[in-house]
């Protein structure tokens, strides 16, 4: 079922969505060689707590963690650990939030120090596939092209476009339908109109395209080792167009 939301609604959804970005903008100034990971979940986790929110993703489906910290050829779902950040990683960190009912769902690519120019254009296209999916995130358009215009512009850099993956409606459940891929063609799917809000989340390869999981049941990485990026922002469809919910507040 697709949700259509009131105002109010999207207000809760706001003030969570609001919640992870302040989380997300917080750890930016730790995300340093030498930093060990779990430490990075603790400070997140602290973080929301001191909301008045819960960590979204912890206990989510047995998740073990309050991030989703996934290094280099890792695409997501990466299980915070004693690992240390090394110069040059790149590191996609993906956060969620509940308050009132309401989630909240956002993540970032980071460099690690400095990262070779190959990583920062792969981060950038990630980041440009995002903005372009959501603009075409607007009443009377469909489903598909949000993703169209995603594996258009990757895929025209020279990326691969994961499909296993996906966006998701949001709102009083972390996961609700519909579905947002991140590739397809235009006038496919279910049609967006106002009151609705989702994620839109890019994760675009190096590589290919292909994925497997690690034995924890969580990790996903690139079949080949190539390293991936992931962006999101959760988004509110408007009369007039999409309205990004996951900002940084002014005094986050």
């Amino acid at each position: 079922m697709v949700h259509i939301r009131t105002d109010r609604e999207i207000s809760l959804i706001a003030a969570s969505c609001q919640i992870v970005a302040d989380t997300l903008n917080m750890l930016s100034d730790h995300i340093n060689p030498g930093v060990r990971i779990i430490d990075l979940d603790k400070m997140a986790e602290e973080f929301i707590l001191s909301r008045d929110a819960r960590p979204a993703f912890k206990g989510y489906m047995g998740f073990p963690s309050t991030l989703c910290v996934s290094v280099d050829d890792e695409v997501v779902h990466g299980i915070p650990s004693d690992r240390y950040l090394e110069e040059g990683q790149i590191v996609g960190i993906d956060c969620g939030a509940e308050k009132e009912g309401y989630y909240g769902d956002h993540a970032i690519t980071f460099s690690v120090g400095n990262v070779s120019e190959s990583r920062k254009k792969l981060m950038q296209t990630t980041k440009d596939c995002l903005m372009k999916g959501i603009a075409e995130a607007k009443p009377g358009n469909f489903v598909s092209d949000i993703g169209y215009a995603i594996q258009t512009h990757a895929e025209g850099n020279g990326y691969s476009v994961v499909r296993e993956l996906v966006g998701h409606g949001i709102g009083s459940s972390l996961h609700e339908e519909p579905q947002i891929p991140n590739y397809g063609t235009p006038n496919q799917g279910y049609k967006l109109c106002e009151g609705m809000c989702i994620a839109i989340e890019p994760m675009i390869n190096m590589g290919n395209k292909e994925v497997i999981t690690d034995s924890d049941g969580w990790t996903i990485r690139t079949s080949d080792g190539e390293v991936s990026a992931h962006f999101e922002h959760t988004i509110a469809i408007t009369s007039d167009g999409p309205k990004i919910l996951s900002k940084v507040s002014q005094n986050g």
